[in-house]
């Protein structure tokens, strides 16, 4: 009879303690996020609460301002695409410099990235294109890699080597760059353009 209620009791404090720390939570988490890190292994490691440089944003949003840096920082990410990239960009013609700093914008080189318009992979095709290039699998990184690629190129020549505008086009569409004869007044086009320059630069 006595266990009984010791053990009733020993019940009731300790639920009275899982209840005051999910009262005492923080309403919001400190960082909105989960970031990513992959080691000398190609393990990947997550946290929503990054202790080194070496983490990325995964899920989330609010990077800062890139830095050459950080690009070093993550060079595990690109190195593992390095030869698809390389091989690509030499069969089109483009590059290589530039298909990094797209693939840095589009999906911090996660080859499973899927943007809320529907975009995915690396070079975050959207659907239909990914279906005129022929994709079969638009996470495998070859065939992304290989069709993100061959869809600059395209943009490149219509634009006749204009890259902001093709970069416009890329993240737009070419159709809505027509219509406008300069890169959208979309606050995220123009963003996006910048971006891409700036990784660019960096890459170089």
């Amino acid at each position: 009879m006595r266990l009984g209620i010791l053990m009733k009791k020993m019940a009731f404090w300790a639920g009275g303690v899982f209840f005051a720390f999910f009262l005492f939570l923080p309403a919001k988490p400190v960082l909105a996020g989960i970031y990513v890190m992959v080691d000398a292994n190609g393990v990947y490691h997550f946290t929503n609460v990054p202790t080194s440089r070496k983490y990325h944003i995964f899920i989330g949003s609010g990077t800062s301002r890139p830095s050459r840096e950080s690009l070093k920082a993550s060079s595990t990410s690109p190195s593992r695409y390095e030869s698809l990239i390389h091989r690509y960009a030499r069969k089109y013609g483009v590059d290589t410099a530039l298909v990094k700093a797209i693939i840095r914008a589009e999906s911090h080189f996660n080859p499973y990235a899927v943007s809320k318009r529907g975009a995915r992979g690396l070079m975050q095709l959207m659907p239909e294109t990914a279906r005129d290039l022929a994709v079969q699998d638009v996470f495998n990184p070859e065939e992304n890699i290989r069709a993100g690629v061959q869809y600059l190129k395209m943009l490149l020549e219509r634009f006749k080597g204009n890259l902001p505008l093709s970069l416009a086009a890329y993240n737009a569409g070419p159709n809505l760059v027509d219509q406008y004869g300069k890169i959208p007044p979309y606050g995220e086009t123009r963003k996006y353009v910048k971006k891409v320059l700036t990784y660019y630069r960096l890459y170089r």
